[in-house]
């Protein structure tokens, strides 16, 4: 109960500071204060990406192993994962609309996330009625190649592939990279926080 309550309290200041630093970041020329939002969006959505392959990776040690503590984490970082891709639709309608003046729903990246959101949730459902955490292991090795896959062959309209990495701002990428491990570190907490309970009835 006191680890839960730790890791409550976590979760809690990583909002806050999340929250600040999302509205004390860097300007730029072309978006201006809008940009904002865009740090945001893609913090949140690399957040999502790196838990769903700490997801992946944890099944196939689960797998190997044959040990179902892994596959339970693997579960566990499934609905973490799909959590933030889930939050992650509404931040990218607010990034369209602030910085686009409207909402562009053919865009191939909005499309093939609203895609993957709908399929991951059905195989998270799955996964619970199925009981077996070596099912959470399976489905989500099984998701993130998928999703994997169709992110290198996305094409790119009216969205940059890798606008951080490309760009020559230093200042951005440092003030991105500070945001996302903000977010990273409260998507661990959420998986702890959640593990605990889980642990209390399976």
């Amino acid at each position: 109960m006191r680890n839960a309550k730790v890791l409550t309290g976590v979760i809690v200041l990583l909002l806050f500071v999340i929250t600040g630093l999302t509205i004390t970041g860097p300007q730029e020329k072309t978006l201006g204060v809008n940009v904002r939002i865009v740090y945001l969006h893609g913090a949140w959505v690399w957040t999502a990406l790196v838990v769903f392959t700490a997801a992946g990776l944890v099944g196939i040690i689960g797998l190997v192993t044959r040990k179902e503590e892994f596959h339970k984490w693997s579960r566990t970082f499934g609905r973490i994962g799909q959590f933030f891709w889930i939050t992650y639709l509404p931040l990218s309608i607010w990034a369209m609309q602030t910085n686009w003046n409207g909402l562009f729903l053919a865009e191939p990246r909005w499309r093939m996330a609203v895609i993957f959101a709908i399929g991951g949730i059905l195989i998270q459902i799955g996964i619970t009625f199925l009981e077996n955490p070596v099912w959470a292991s399976v489905g989500n090795l099984i998701y993130i190649t998928l999703l994997g896959i169709a992110i290198m062959n996305i094409p790119d309209v009216m969205h940059p592939s890798s606008p951080i990495l490309e760009s020559d701002a230093t200042r951005i990428q440092l003030f991105f990279f500070s945001l996302l491990a903000a977010t990273l570190l409260m998507a661990g907490a959420l998986a702890g926080l959640l593990r605990n309970y889980e642990g209390r009835f399976r």
